[in-house]
């Protein structure tokens, strides 16, 4: 029968560790279950005492998320936990779930915080869900916790729904005996990004909607509108200026063409998609980004405030510094930021401090350095970063205002050129004593 050597906290919270003798990991875990122990850690030793594989909750979630060619690989070998594959058509149908994933986090916590245990909690939120998706998770979950799994594990067997953040946070809080507290800052940091994001995107949805507005009146002018009044002008038999021949040729091109032009835009997104996809193009994507006039200031504001509160949220839940670095990697929206923290990881490991590598990077703000070199001299990083994170989201609000009002106008001018160029084309040919 295998041997397997655990980690464990006992009902006191004290940590303890030893052997035990089961069939699969599952009867490990349940035989210590019912000691009253908790287990954190389990290794399945060989005859000779070397470690074979790693615990049963470990393993499973590997195993589940490598199924799904999922699980996140640092080059140091070790695991931040299994992240979502870069596309799958069941993501499509998460949106709703995530939305709510906010409200169930903070129900957990109170829940937990009132005194009720873990699974009797997971059952009482699930008969709450609307979400039917989102439910079939929580049973799925609270399945695999009754079965002796961990909680943390159990929910990184979803990695479409929960994220390394929230896998690693959960599993620090279950570490820490503080669950609840966990849970709370945690839902607490979800909203602030969600609140982030709406404001990014309803910066830039005005602009967008003009734009296709614009787009489609003219559109309609050069399939009904254009080619009526043209029609009576060319019965005339007089030589069409410039401007009127430009705006045919045009016309013409769109009407009869208007499928090629559709395929080729259908290649050039495919294209597109498909390079970004790959290490290379996400790279490339996201510096180019950085870079775009204007909106670029607005990415990388974004981008900082999401990694300082991000970074906080995992300091004050008991996360090391390196573990929370290498979470961050894979949950920063931007692959220049993610790789420029990876460095940063490996500079740390190899002995510097965290701020000197973040100054040199050319990515962060010097601000970001000096207020990080700050917090680790005083003692303070996490609070330290809870003020950068604050104050990033304030230049976000500015910086949203900013695009907005300098971005409308371009707008209309360009749409207003465009549509004054149609109607000169059209109203050229027929001004009374018109010579060309």
């Amino acid at each position: 029968m295998p041997v397997y050597q655990y980690k464990a906290f006992d009902g006191k919270g004290a940590q303890t560790e030893g052997i035990v003798d089961a069939s699969t990991p599952r009867e490990a875990r349940e035989k210590l279950k019912n000691r009253s122990l908790f287990v954190t850690d389990m290794v399945a030793v060989r005859t000779g005492g070397g470690a074979a594989k790693k615990s049963a909750g470990k393993s499973d979630t590997k195993g589940t998320a490598l199924a799904k060619g999922a699980v996140a690989e640092l080059e140091d070998g070790e695991d931040v936990g299994p992240v979502a594959p870069a596309f799958s058509f069941d993501a499509l149908f998460m949106g709703r779930a995530k939305d709510e994933l906010v409200s169930v986090t903070r129900l957990m916590a109170t829940l937990l915080k009132a005194g009720i245990n873990l699974v009797q909690a997971i059952t009482s939120i699930i008969q709450q869900v609307e979400d039917p998706k989102l439910g079939t998770i929580l049973r799925q979950v609270r399945e695999s916790v009754q079965g002796g799994v961990s909680f943390a594990d159990a929910l990184a067997m979803h990695p479409l729904l929960f994220d390394p953040l929230y896998v690693n946070m959960v599993r620090a809080g279950e570490a820490a005996g503080a669950l609840d507290q966990v849970l709370k800052r945690l839902a607490d940091f979800m909203q602030a990004q969600k609140r982030m994001k709406n404001r990014v995107s309803a910066a830039l949805t005005y602009p967008m909607i003009m734009i296709v507005l614009g787009c489609g009146v003219v559109a309609f002018l050069l399939t009904f509108v254009v080619p009526k009044i043209v029609t009576v002008v060319t019965k005339r038999g007089s030589i069409l200026p410039l401007p009127t021949q430009i705006l045919l040729t045009v016309q013409s091109a769109f009407v009869n063409y208007w499928w090629l032009g559709a395929l080729i835009i259908g290649a050039l997104y495919f294209a597109y998609t498909m390079f970004t996809r790959t290490e290379k193009g996400a790279l490339l994507r996201d510096t180019w980004k950085l870079k775009i006039p204007v909106v670029g200031d607005l990415f990388r504001k974004q981008s900082v405030a999401r990694f300082s509160t991000t970074f906080s949220t995992l300091l004050r839940s008991g996360v090391q510094a390196t573990d929370c670095l290498k979470i961050l990697v894979n949950v920063v929206d931007n692959r220049l930021l993610g790789k420029v923290i990876g460095e940063v990881r490996e500079r740390i490991i190899e002995g510097t401090d965290i701020a000197t590598p973040i100054k040199r990077s050319g990515v962060f703000p010097p601000v970001v350095g000096d207020m990080i070199a700050i917090g680790e001299e005083s003692g303070q990083l996490d609070e330290l970063l809870e003020r950068i994170a604050e104050t990033y989201d304030e230049e976000v609000d500015i910086t949203s205002q900013k695009v907005t009002a300098l971005i409308e106008p371009l707008i209309i001018v360009i749409m207003a050129a465009v549509v004054g160029f149609i109607v000169l084309a059209v109203v050229l040919p027929l001004v009374k004593g018109f010579k060309f």
